[in-house]
């Protein structure tokens, strides 16, 4: 489903007041008393935003399938969320909530209950909450709608700074006892009791921010290797070797199976496979810390985050590129011809396979890499991918495009025509279907 600017901002909004709304009487019924518990000064909590708009772009196509829209609810707001937390774990060196203390708890960052009720709320806003919301913007009319959103839209922009910087001195208080110059600006005069009073607010809804950091991150125990532990430049390094295995393993697969050699690269330049590329990345810094689990359990972790993963990668190719790269629908167990049961499997042994065995041999290989060497050899390669997917992302776009206006209607075009014509899109992407 294809939705417009105006019923994206929508969502968004009402998605993120809502998510404020249930926190703060979540914590209303725990503390007996009045907390806003967002990050904003507004009443607003973006992530519950950015889930609502998840769920708005890749669920629909789930929504006779309620077993798997409520499954699929749950793992986007996992994901999502765990994404959220060792961001802002990461830049504040701070755990900014904590569910450790709860039965079925994922490293402290979130729950099992609370990761039903996502798939619930997934549900409940396909069925009803999104029509409803449509059907009311539409009550609004168009200028006054336009005025609401860029209002809202700017005092977000300003609340948002003003709480990173306030969170900024917060940290930079505790660790350093001073202030950056920057922080210290904003923050002179009126600014002083602005920042004061949003300090005590975040005080009081997140506790841990006070917390000093109890123990040494395996980066900072061995600063002499390149790439200890799970940081930066190891999962990069590890995307870059997913990436390269996933396109030959699928090459010898296809072989096998079908009894013929086809590419199964990602991108224009090189045997990269994008998608095994970032499900490497991810299923290292989702399950890291989860490595020595019994192989039950990662597989079992392994075959839903994989299957759900494969399944949104189908759903945003389509929608960004109007190309179906892979098509299960003769596949049995399939949902919508985007994952199989067989596949979702062939992730979850995967898992296993990774964790226990490929990892730790790539992980100690990447490791003996000089540091000098090693992060320009990343960053290289990094810019040298970003470099490859942009062009392979308007190489695409031309394709789909050229089928209904053929004819180069500028310099861009043309150059893509020259380079990327059909015949060579058709032996790169040979399983691409163009959606009409």
């Amino acid at each position: 489903m294809i939705y417009t600017w105006r019923e994206l901002f929508w969502i968004f909004y009402i998605y993120s007041f809502v998510g404020w709304c249930a926190g703060v009487v979540a914590n209303a019924l725990r503390r007996k008393r009045f907390v806003n518990t967002g990050f904003l000064n507004l009443p607003l909590c973006p992530i519950y935003g950015v889930i609502g708009l998840a769920y708005s772009i890749f669920l629909p196509e789930l929504k006779h399938h309620i077993f798997f829209l409520i499954l699929g609810g749950s793992v986007i707001a996992f994901v999502l969320i765990l994404i959220t937390s060792m961001i802002l774990e990461h830049v504040f060196e701070r755990k900014w909530w904590d569910y450790s203390k709860s039965r079925f708890q994922f490293q402290g960052y979130l729950n099992l209950l609370s990761m039903v009720l996502f798939g619930i709320m997934a549900a409940l806003c396909i069925w009803f909450f999104n029509p409803l919301i449509f059907s009311l913007a539409d009550l609004i009319p168009k200028q006054v709608e336009e005025i609401i959103l860029l209002i809202l839209s700017v005092l977000l922009f300003i609340d948002t700074v003003c709480c990173v910087l306030t969170v900024l001195k917060i940290h930079h208080t505790i660790e350093m006892r001073r202030f950056m110059d920057y922080v210290q600006d904003v923050t002179d005069g009126f600014g002083n009791a602005l920042t004061r009073r949003i300090q005590r607010r975040m005080v009081n809804a997140f506790p841990n921010i006070l917390q000093t950091k109890q123990e040494e991150t395996c980066e900072e125990r061995n600063k002499d290797v390149f790439a200890s532990g799970c940081c930066f430049y190891k999962l990069a390094a590890l995307f870059f070797l997913g990436a390269f295995l996933g396109d030959i393993t699928e090459t010898i697969f296809c072989r096998i199976t079908a009894g013929v050699w086809m590419s199964r690269s990602s991108v224009v330049y090189g045997p990269f496979s994008i998608v095994w590329g970032l499900g490497c990345a991810f299923l290292t810094a989702f399950l890291y810390k989860y490595k020595d689990k019994r192989d039950s359990t990662i597989f079992l972790a392994g075959t839903i985050l994989g299957g759900a993963y494969e399944y949104i990668c189908s759903v945003f190719t389509e929608l960004v590129f109007g190309t179906v790269f892979w098509d299960y629908s003769k596949i049995p167990f399939n949902l919508g011809g985007r994952i199989n049961l067989l596949f979702c499997f062939f992730w979850g042994i995967a898992a296993v396979i990774w964790l226990k065995f490929l990892y730790p041999f790539f992980s100690k290989w990447i490791e003996k890499i000089p540091k000098k060497v090693g992060k320009p050899m990343i960053w290289i390669a990094v810019v040298f991918m970003t470099i490859n997917i942009g062009i392979s992302a308007l190489a695409l776009y031309r394709y789909s495009d050229r089928q209904v206006n053929p004819k180069a209607e500028n310099a861009l075009e043309e150059f893509l025509d020259i380079h990327f014509d059909d015949a060579r899109m058709d032996h790169i992407y040979p399983n691409a279907k163009i959606r009409k």
